[in-house]
């Protein structure tokens, strides 16, 4: 046995982000140089517009001229916005053995872990599910690879690029496990070549209407790519002498940063069954 003593301190053990999540590889970061883009950003959109074939001279099987193609077709762009969201993490202690250096570095390590779950939460509640179309079959939800499937269908129709495939990180096992998932450098995407994002903040796991999904099934969503705006991180107080409340002497440390996720062009939205026996 050890010899009785007291015990020793020693350093606390790190964490590390979900690699797939929303802040992942799946997804263009931008740090912002202009503080006006943390406001909110707008945009006409650039590649959500359909293009069409077309035949100059038309023949039939004969090779008799037909009647020359209608007038061609013109789309107008469509204007597109994205509002920001604050993430914060906070530490609290008793003052005497909690001091500032310490309380930031605890709020730091609180936001650097948790930015990304939070984020995630409030992009699928209010960027994902308010633009979705419910493409669940009128007969209910369907399998996880089914639901990929009538997904990657849909966004291939509603905008034809590469996309990405938004899961809750309940549902990843699952995916791997029908083979819907091929790792890709820091990537993983579906064998069509759409990115998955694999957020543990999509375990709110809303549909459209807002409603929680059934115990046993989970919401799968499609975008078009995704660009988060950031900011710096602040701290806030940024001293020491206003960080303790004087009425309880307790020392409060903020961390926080402003993000602008956005997507474009589309979104889609299935409903699959959790289940472990089908494909």
């Amino acid at each position: 046995m050890p010899h009785p003593g007291m015990r020793r301190r020693v350093a606390a053990i790190p964490g590390t982000p979900l690699p797939n999540g929303l802040l992942g590889g799946c997804t263009t970061v931008i740090d912002v140089e202009d503080e006006h883009e943390l406001l909110g950003v707008d945009w006409v959109s650039l590649s959500c517009k359909h293009a069409y074939p077309t035949d100059w001279c038309p023949t039939d099987d004969a090779g008799t001229p037909l009647p020359p193609p209608g007038p061609k077709q013109f789309e107008r762009p469509d204007s597109e916005s994205a509002g920001p969201v604050t993430v914060y993490a906070g530490a609290i202690c008793s003052a005497p053995g909690f001091p500032y250096a310490e309380a930031e570095q605890h709020a730091r390590a609180g936001l650097s872990q948790g930015e990304g779950r939070a984020l995630e939460e409030w992009f699928w509640q209010n960027v994902l599910a308010p633009a979705a179309v419910d493409r669940t079959p009128p007969a209910g939800p369907v399998s996880v690879s089914q639901g990929v499937s009538i997904l990657e269908g849909w966004l291939a129709t509603d905008y034809g690029g590469v996309g990405v495939i938004h899961v809750p990180a309940g549902a990843a096992a699952l995916l791997g496990r029908f083979h819907q998932l091929v790792p890709q450098g820091s990537r993983v995407r579906t064998w069509l070549g759409n990115c998955v994002v694999l957020g543990a903040g999509y375990a709110v796991n809303t549909g459209p209407d807002g409603s929680p999904a059934p115990a046993g099934q989970a919401w799968l969503y499609a975008s078009g790519p995704v660009v988060v705006r950031r900011g710096p991180v602040d701290v806030i107080p940024g001293t020491a002498p206003p960080s303790v409340n004087i009425r309880n002497n307790d020392r409060l440390v903020l961390a926080e940063r402003t993000f602008v996720p956005s997507t474009t062009c589309a979104v889609e939205a299935v409903l699959v069954d959790l289940c472990s026996c089908c494909p």
